[in-house]
């Protein structure tokens, strides 16, 4: 039987974080924003500028999905007092069960959009592109990879992403060398930058003969898309443009043509490559596309180090200085050196559910 006199209270000081929340967010200077771009779209030569419209409609969109998530909250605190009052003039169970079911979506709800309260950097809300590599450890580092990959595949797929992938370099005789792809969604990169950085694997090797206990890393790098940035110039002489043949499946076509681009921006050593698309011209493009993102994030990176907006505290990313231990084998655990957080489940995590290890990370770095 629910205490009412005892919800109440917790819905006072719910109420009060509510209202917090609604100074953290600038309720007000959103609702205006929205208005503003409002305005923008209704004009008749909105679609003159497909670049520029295509800018304010995600701009727009990502607001809107702001706005809608904080008034939810109200919404479902209202039900819930509603449903205390129905419960103090007749305490049946179906109102208790109803009353209990909206109450637990009012406090994830509120941890949710508390932590999207905690993505200020300048690219959080953007998509991301996101590459692992295999470090040393031949076989049994290009399968620790794959296993990664599809852990993040799975966490993708469940906060309702997608997933697009550009680059896969398969392991010699099993797993994969390196992969990248992108994550489409709000928020994607201000979440998944959490996981940037080297993850170590303990285990008993399946492509050991004698079963002993390997170690090994994988990293992963994660930057933002970035749509347009009119600060980053690049200079034709400054890139170096390899084409090769393509190294994964995709009939004659990826066989015999040599449509796989990689690009080398010579005064960074950047290197950006594309195979999966269909002709030069196509993986050219995808390849230039991330060499911009790269720019940019490093261009940021190197403005904002100082107050760490964009990278947090993280580590670099080098073997020695790895962010997440995930063992296997005398014991299961998956752990953030970071942050202390872990989680003993270690099927749980390799199934996706990494969204507590990111929660705890965004919230000490903040």
């Amino acid at each position: 039987m629910i205490d009412i006199s005892e919800k109440r209270i917790e819905l006072k000081s719910i109420n009060l974080k509510i209202e917090e929340i609604r100074e953290m967010m600038k309720i007000l200077d959103l609702k205006k924003e929205i208005e503003d771009l409002l305005k923008i779209q209704s004009a008749e030569d909105f679609y003159k500028d497909l670049e520029n419209s295509k800018n304010v409609n995600i701009k727009l969109k990502q607001k809107e999905n702001k706005l809608n998530r904080y008034i939810s909250l109200e919404e479902t605190r209202d039900m819930c007092s509603f449903l205390l009052d129905l419960l103090e003039e007749d305490a049946s169970e179906a109102t208790e069960d109803e009353f209990n079911k909206e109450y637990k979506k009012l406090i994830s709800n509120i941890e949710e959009v508390e932590l999207d309260t905690l993505l200020k950097g300048k690219y959080d809300a953007n998509s991301a592109i996101v590459t692992l590599h295999s470090g040393a450890g031949g076989t049994e580092a290009q399968d620790w990879v794959e296993m990664l990959y599809r852990m993040f595949i799975r966490y993708i797929e469940g906060r309702g992403f997608k997933e697009e992938e550009t680059d896969i370099i398969p392991g010699d005789t099993a797993g994969i060398k390196s992969v990248t792809f992108k994550v489409v969604g709000e928020n994607a990169y201000g979440y998944l930058k959490a996981e940037k950085g080297v993850h170590r694997l303990v285990r008993i090797s399946p492509f050991d003969s004698k079963s002993r206990r390997h170690t090994s890393f994988a990293s992963l790098e994660v930057i933002p898309e970035i749509e347009n940035d009119e600060e980053i110039v690049i200079r034709p002489e400054d890139l170096k443009v390899d084409t090769y043949r393509s190294s994964g499946a995709g009939g004659q076509h990826v066989n015999k043509t040599e449509s796989a681009i990689r690009i080398t921006h010579l005064p960074t050593q950047i290197v950006v490559q594309c195979q999966n698309q269909r002709s030069q011209i196509q993986n050219r493009e995808k390849a230039m596309k991330m060499l911009i993102n790269k720019l940019a994030e490093l261009k940021d990176r190197e403005n904002e180090e100082k107050n760490r907006e964009l990278k947090g505290n993280l580590k670099k990313i080098e073997w020695g200085s790895q962010i997440m231990s995930y063992v296997f084998c005398p014991y299961t655990m998956v752990k953030d050196l970071r942050t202390g957080y872990e989680n003993r489940n270690i099927e749980d995590v390799m199934n996706g559910n990494i969204h507590e290890f990111i929660k705890a990370y965004l919230k000490e770095n903040n």
